[in-house]
């Protein structure tokens, strides 16, 4: 696969740089299609970085004649998803949902947000 052939398919992939408290620097990721693959002090040099990495990635991938999973950007979510927790969590969860006159679900869904 030709270079740009990959870097206009990198494009539609979502790329992350955050700050990693833990590495004490910023950290590059990409999922699906790969996990934290990078890493420094400076954010920009990063996610230029992680740009570089998701199109070499996708260029190995399709010369091994692998698929490349779908972007994040492409799938279609229902807006569903089950979530396994400890009873106790259960709990507290609705006892706060309550205080706050709400459903479990629309207190869940505000919580998640400020995330």
């Amino acid at each position: 696969m030709k270079r740009n052939g990959s870097k206009t398919k990198a494009a539609h992939y979502h790329k992350i740089v955050e700050w990693s408290d833990e590495d004490d620097c910023y950290v590059g990721s990409a999922p699906p299609l790969i996990g934290q693959c990078c890493h420094g002090k400076d954010e920009a040099k990063v996610y230029a970085e992680l740009c570089r990495i998701v199109a070499e990635w996708i260029e190995i991938l399709e010369t091994g004649g692998k698929a490349l999973p779908e972007p994040l950007n492409k799938k279609k979510f229902s807006g569903k998803f089950v979530l396994r927790l400890e009873p106790a969590l259960h709990r507290r969860l609705a006892a706060k949902a309550i205080a706050a006159g709400e459903s479990l679900n629309t207190y869940c869904v505000k919580t998640l947000v400020k995330v």
